[in-house]
């Protein structure tokens, strides 16, 4: 591991490049001291969309955790496989286990949003021993969403089986990033977030690689959540759901608790007042609300 220049929104926090896997490195920034905790980013943000929560989480007495995942950010975008399985929430799970074992952390909290919600509840699955406490925002399992998909919710979600196609993707988005994902969006993401995030976005291996990460999600991922799913096999760990008012997850799939009531044996969760970016729009209450249930369940 190797010391970086420190971005001034993440004062207290070192950043540092692990390798967690074969010719695979993540960008990682990390400060606190307490019960650790990693959040995982969803896309097309890297992990400075933490910015303004993982301070909060430090001053409440966590050690905090944000990486770049594989394939986002400066982390590294490995080349792929016609199955796409290196850029599987399994792969990345992986990736987040070595990297809190590297950091001396043999258990520890996840908390994901968006995508990395994905790879924080596969993590959960995969490696129970390592987990305390799960925390997934604005998702549903991917076999559940993929199961319950009609005409609303591929008009909706229509993003999803775009980026599974070959080639095409990478053209419409590299032609002009920026109007692509919606034009300047300083004001609410903050200078230095929206900074990372617009050089992200501008990288072709990195645009490929979080394509990649959809084409994952059709593919091995779903036959991850089914096999579990046959199996029996639940998340046994404390596991907390938000999701946000101004997005369109409980309006597709309504009670979003009760889809993950049987993928868990401990869940909680509701809403939280925020569009679809709840570390950036409504840190304070998405923070307070996670250290309530990180100290509720460690008591």
């Amino acid at each position: 591991m190797r010391c970086v220049m420190i971005i001034r929104v993440f004062e207290s926090f070192e950043e540092i490049r692990v390798a967690v896997d074969d010719g695979v490195q993540l960008r990682v920034r990390h400060g606190g001291r307490g019960e650790p905790v990693v959040l995982l980013h969803g896309h097309p943000r890297t992990h400075t969309t933490w910015h303004r929560v993982a301070p909060l989480l430090v001053t409440a007495g966590h050690t905090v955790v944000c990486p770049d995942l594989r394939g986002y950010g400066q982390s590294s975008t490995p080349p792929t496989t016609p199955d796409h399985a290196p850029y599987s929430k399994r792969a990345m799970a992986a990736d987040v286990l070595t990297l809190m074992r590297q950091l001396g952390h043999e258990r520890f909290a996840v908390v994901g949003h968006d995508r990395g919600s994905y790879v924080a509840m596969r993590l959960a699955l995969d490696a129970p021993e390592a987990v305390t406490h799960l925390a997934v925002l604005d998702s549903v399992p991917i076999a559940e969403a993929l199961d319950r998909t009609d005409a609303r919710f591929a008009t909706a979600w229509w993003h999803w089986f775009f980026f599974a196609q070959p080639d095409k993707p990478e053209q419409a988005i590299l032609a002009d990033p920026d109007a692509w994902y919606g034009g300047d969006k300083t004001e609410g993401m903050g200078a230095e977030n929206y900074a990372d995030y617009r050089r992200a976005i501008h990288d072709p291996a990195t645009v490929h690689a979080m394509l990649e990460d959809y084409r994952a999600g059709l593919g091995p991922d779903r036959a991850a959540d089914e096999a579990d799913r046959a199996a029996g096999r639940r998340i046994t760990c404390p596991t907390l759901m938000l999701w946000s008012t101004g997005d369109d997850l409980a309006d597709l799939h309504g009670d979003v608790l009760a889809i993950w009531q049987p993928w868990t044996t401990d869940l909680s969760g509701g809403p939280i007042d925020s569009g679809h970016h709840i570390a950036e729009e409504a840190p304070d209450e998405l923070a307070a609300r996670l250290h309530q249930f990180l100290a509720a369940s460690t008591a």
